[in-house]
């Protein structure tokens, strides 16, 4: 996926992945977490999946930074990583859910007690 001039590159989204416009795992999310399944890739990889492998290969990526790193749009990257998935060449785990908020009665209980203990 070479540049030009104004950053866009050579060849639509919509080639990179086939032509398909839909992931096939609805499950997948922008922040879903991928990783690479470690199975050798085969030789007829699409050169778009090939290299969200290959990103794949120093660690876990989001959907997003995969997209960020490959320079396509999120859309194209969800319909990547869902072939691999279904191919069992990439795991897919659901994103990880925000803190819960902490209980500030608890906090202030915690630090009412440490200072207690300093005192002592």
């Amino acid at each position: 996926m070479t540049g030009r001039r104004g950053g866009r590159p050579l060849v639509p989204a919509y080639l990179s992945t086939g032509g398909v416009a839909r992931p096939s795992r609805s499950h997948l999310e922008r922040l879903s977490v991928l990783t690479g399944s470690g199975e050798p890739a085969p030789a007829d990889l699409p050169a778009a999946q090939a290299a969200l492998l290959e990103e794949l290969e120093y660690g876990s990526l989001t959907v997003v930074e995969a997209a960020a790193l490959l320079r396509l749009p999120v859309s194209a990257v969800l319909v990547l990583a869902a072939d691999l998935v279904d191919r069992d060449l990439v795991l897919a785990r659901a994103p990880i859910p925000p803190a819960r908020r902490f209980d500030p009665d608890l906090l202030k209980r915690v630090a009412d007690g440490l200072r207690d203990l300093k005192h002592r």
